[in-house]
């Protein structure tokens, strides 16, 4: 006779308060430790037993204003793997369309029964309004150029795979600064936990204020080779630009694309990171994103293991399971 299925134990962390993943900037670095701490045992536990059940009966909705397939998918399957429902809206087609206000359709879908929305909206501090207006867990998918936190944590869980802690590296954050949100959210989170960031682009889109966050500003990618131990490479958004911030896409890639030459320059164990999508040629050449250092992949499958992390600790109310 075979035994009974034994649900795996994952212990709720006694000192989490949080309701809401708004950004990084609020968190302390023992918060952002315990969303990274939980995101890979949550991992390890899928890894081991497939689809677990520590959110039965729980229902999250996306509720995205913005493109997305990474982001939007990521959560949805972060969702499943915890045994969550999800309910997936997009803005083309809606009542929004339609003239209803975004916080109308958000408490629309939230009484529903949902426990939880994962929004992303092109106009900054719009995850904060929802969560002055919905009593269920917000989650923050991307605020415009604000914060995408759940891009943060997944980019430094990735990091402190490689490197076992965070604390004394020197990360560069390479291209748009100025419109990048996972720039953001990167900045706060690595700064808490004890990495020197270093912010790397055109004048145009690096401004000396970033200083002020306490970063290195440099505009020269091959003066700072030498001293990095990651390279986060971001996508110059152009749709987020007024103007062409500089004279021509090939003249950026000369300047700033991490390639075959560059990779001399660097230090042997460099990790190559990048958000996505890649512009391939542009920011980063096919040799080097599809490379040994590259772990551009592993980021991708690390979103799925910081999601489910938000969403047990926002949704888990407290209970080990």
């Amino acid at each position: 006779m075979n035994a009974p299925a034994i649900e795996p134990v994952i212990r709720f962390p006694e000192h989490w308060r949080h309701h809401h993943l708004l950004d990084l900037e609020s968190l302390s670095a023992a918060d952002i430790t315990t969303l990274l701490d939980t995101a890979q045992q949550l991992s390890d536990l899928y890894d081991r037993n497939g689809k677990l059940s520590l959110l039965a009966g729980k229902t999250m909705a996306n509720l995205f204003f913005e493109n997305s397939t990474r982001t939007r998918n990521s959560f949805s399957l972060a969702a499943k793997r915890l045994g969550a429902d999800t309910i997936e809206f997009s803005s083309s087609g809606s009542s929004v369309s339609k003239g209803e206000t975004f916080i109308d359709t958000a408490k629309t879908i939230e009484a529903m029964g949902v426990d939880a929305v994962v929004t992303r909206h092109g106009t900054p501090g719009t995850s904060h309004l929802l969560a002055q207006h919905l009593n269920c867990s917000v989650l923050n998918a991307g605020d415009g150029p604000h914060e995408h936190p759940t891009q943060g944590l997944l980019d430094i869980l990735t990091i402190r795979q490689h490197r076992g802690s965070i604390a004394g590296l020197t990360v560069a954050l390479v291209g748009d600064i100025s419109h990048s949100r996972t720039a953001r959210s990167n900045i706060w989170g690595l700064k808490k936990l004890g990495a020197h960031v270093i912010v790397c682009g055109p004048a145009t889109l690096v401004s000396k204020k970033w200083e002020e966050l306490g970063v290195e500003v440099a505009y020269s990618l091959d003066a700072i080779l030498p001293r990095c131990d990651v390279l986060n490479l971001l996508r110059i958004q152009f749709e987020r630009q007024a103007t062409r911030p500089f004279p021509s896409v090939r003249e950026y890639a000369l300047l700033y694309a991490m390639n075959a030459e560059r990779m001399r320059l660097s230090k042997q164990d460099i990790l190559i990171m990048a958000p996505g999508p890649i512009n391939r040629g542009v920011e980063i050449t096919p040799e080097v994103a599809d490379g040994p250092h590259s772990v551009i992949l592993q980021q991708v499958s690390n979103g799925i293991a910081v999601r489910m992390a938000a969403l047990w600790l926002l949704l888990g109310n407290g209970s080990s399971a």
